[in-house]
């Protein structure tokens, strides 16, 4: 009976909820305290069921759950709600994901870190796209597999033991004392886990559906509770993917002009996954013994500076090297520099670098650059050193060529990648995609395998979507870009004292044409202290204005290339949230689109200089 009540209430939240919870990939920052991001969402859904409110206001009002889609949204926290009342467990020991293989790769990873023992039991067969020997091989873990007639089979053992279920009901867990985690898994809309107990392990896990692939999607998350509360069948609806996904890397060459074939993934983190994995399988091969040295920009995305961080805490061939690329900083200079010390070494040098960089928003010297990265360096030895891969995070300006015959990066080692859920999708997805130049074919080859390896390819809604938009993009980048010209053009003879980091219009001639620009606001006090503090509180007295003045349209958001509105964040406290506090960056980063309305923009903005 009590289980009836509780689907009759779900049932009714699905009727009323807020179209966001269906299709938005950014969160808002005004209504999202870090702090409480695994908890908050839940705390107070828990409080509208008791009391039987599903009023289409109330939901709308709860605040946001986690971050984007990764880490989870909505749709996946009422999910995991859900089975957590069916099961009698907390709702955090159940954990969603669009893959079917990165929950094991999860505990795994903790029991790497903790020396710990895994044992991996299971009925039938294991996904098609579990490979037990690269995983050991490449990723470090270690643990036995041991097929089983039934659940009742399995019995103690020294460590940790992971069940893998194939059910037909993805909602219907079976449990008993000698499973540490049941995992439930479904081809088409990926895999729920249920930690028995296990408290230690549940934010490593989340982190990891954060890092290196999604949630569950919410058009999946909503199927399964629907299947559930109807006590129908399941299925997911998976029309035209194959059409779909061919257009899709027809527009990606198309707008890449790059020789290989691209590979498109569930976000651009999955992506980047994939591509670290791919490089460190290569060289396992092709470079046995040497060490690895991942190159990564200190003040970077802080997604991308945390995966590559997580990944050199499980292999001790692998090791992060700060690449200062912003303000003071010469990218190329860097590079020059970190290659040196790293051929010295007679190590393999891997460079994550994002042009434009992020949020300064400025580009090197690309003659310079290529010429860097194509010089002949020796080892200490003498020997001739191993040439560097560059990966290039092209996510604010993807439709700059760099890679294909006669490009500016044509014969450099490169792999280049971009996040979907910014300019592909305008927003509507998370998927992103990466392509590499003629000298990257067996690395993009190594590159698929990962993406396979550990399920993160796009998802049939995700190409669809891509197909869709891919098509529009590279129209919608220059428009936007023209309207972010106009405003900062506005903003810098309106408020002449505040530093303006945008591309010249030099470099747009190039095609660097981004819609994305950091405001230094000015600042007043005594001391370095009392400006610094100023400074951050007329950031958010601007972001305040603009968000509360214009609803419709300006957001305090984390995105870039949406197909609408305006949208503004402090980087600091929201993409570089794992980013050492000394390379943080407190200044507004502010993104534009094509469809907005700027004279309004304008027209508040000269509202906040006058009352300053």
């Amino acid at each position: 009976m009590q289980h009836h009540a509780m689907l009759n209430y779900i049932k009714a939240v699905l009727q009323n909820m807020p179209t966001g919870w269906l299709n938005l990939t950014t969160h808002r920052l005004d209504i999202y305290d870090e702090g409480l991001a695994k908890t908050q969402f839940l705390d107070q859904f828990q409080t509208l069921f008791n009391n039987t409110n599903v009023e289409a206001t109330a939901l709308y009002n709860l605040p946001t759950a986690y971050d984007y889609i990764r880490l989870g949204h909505p749709l996946s926290c009422v999910l995991e709600w859900t089975i957590g009342k069916l099961n009698n467990l907390k709702a955090d020991h159940v954990i969603s994901f669009s893959s079917q293989t990165t929950p094991i790769l999860a505990i795994l990873r903790t029991n790497l870190l903790a020396n710990k023992n895994t044992q991996i039991c299971y009925t039938g067969s294991l996904p098609d796209c579990f490979d037990a020997e690269t995983i050991k091989r490449v990723y470090g873990y270690n643990f036995t597999l041991k097929q089983v007639e039934n659940i009742e089979d399995i019995t103690t053992f020294d460590g940790s033991t992971i069940f893998i279920g194939q059910e037909d009901n993805i909602t219907n867990f079976q449990i008993n004392q000698n499973i540490d985690f049941t995992i439930n898994i479904n081809p088409d809309s990926g895999s729920v886990l249920v930690a028995n107990g296990n408290e230690d392990y549940i934010s490593d896990i989340q982190h990891v559906r954060r890092r290196e692939t999604i949630a569950m999607t919410p058009i999946n998350c909503l199927a399964v509770l629907n299947a559930l509360v109807n006590n129908s069948s399941f299925s997911i609806k998976k029309e035209n993917t194959e059409a779909n996904k061919a257009s899709v890397l027809k527009s990606i060459s198309s707008v890449t002009v790059a020789a290989t074939k691209p590979l498109v993934g569930s976000s651009g983190l999955s992506v980047q996954y994939a591509i670290m994995m791919g490089l460190i399988h290569d060289a396992l091969e092709n470079h046995k013994g040497k060490d690895i040295k991942f190159v990564v920009p200190p003040n970077c995305y802080g997604g991308t500076n945390d995966q590559a961080r997580r990944i050199a805490a499980c292999l001790d061939n692998v090791e992060v090297m700060d690449l200062p690329v912003d303000g003071d900083n010469d990218m190329v200079q860097s590079i020059d520099r970190v290659l040196t010390t790293i051929a010295s070494q007679d190590a393999i040098p891997f460079i994550i670098a994002e042009i434009p960089t992020n949020p300064r928003v400025e580009v090197p010297s690309l003659e310079d650059l290529r010429a860097v990265l194509s010089k002949e360096r020796v080892t200490r030895n003498g020997t001739t050193a191993i040439d560097p891969v560059f990966i290039l995070d092209q996510t604010f300006c993807p439709n700059v060529l760099f890679l294909g015959e006669g490009e500016i990066l044509s014969t450099v080692r490169t792999i280049s990648y971009a996040s979907g859920s910014k300019f592909p999708s305008g927003g509507q997805c998370t998927a992103g995609y990466c392509v590499g130049n003629s000298k990257t074919e067996g690395l993009m080859q190594k590159i698929e395998q990962h993406l396979l390896l550990c399920d993160n390819e796009a998802t049939s809604l995700q190409y669809d979507i891509l197909a869709k938009q891919l098509p529009s993009m590279n129209k919608r980048i220059e428009d936007a870009y023209q309207n972010t010209r106009k405003f900062v053009n506005y903003i810098q003879e309106t408020l002449p004292e505040a530093k303006i980091n945008f591309v010249s219009e030099a470099l747009a001639e190039q095609g660097f044409t981004p819609s994305v620009f950091s405001l230094d606001l000015p600042t007043k006090g005594h001391s370095a202290e009392e400006k610094e503090t100023y400074k951050r509180a007329l950031n958010h007295k601007l972001i305040n204005l603009m968000i509360t003045k214009i609803p419709n349209e300006s957001k305090y958001c984390v995105s870039y290339g949406q197909l609408k509105g305006c949208y503004w964040t402090i980087p600091a406290t929201s993409t570089q949230g794992t980013t050492k506090e000394g390379d943080k960056d407190y200044i507004a980063r502010v993104a534009l689109s094509a469809n907005m309305d700027l004279d309004r923009h304008k027209a508040i903005f000269l509202e906040f200089v006058e009352s300053i």
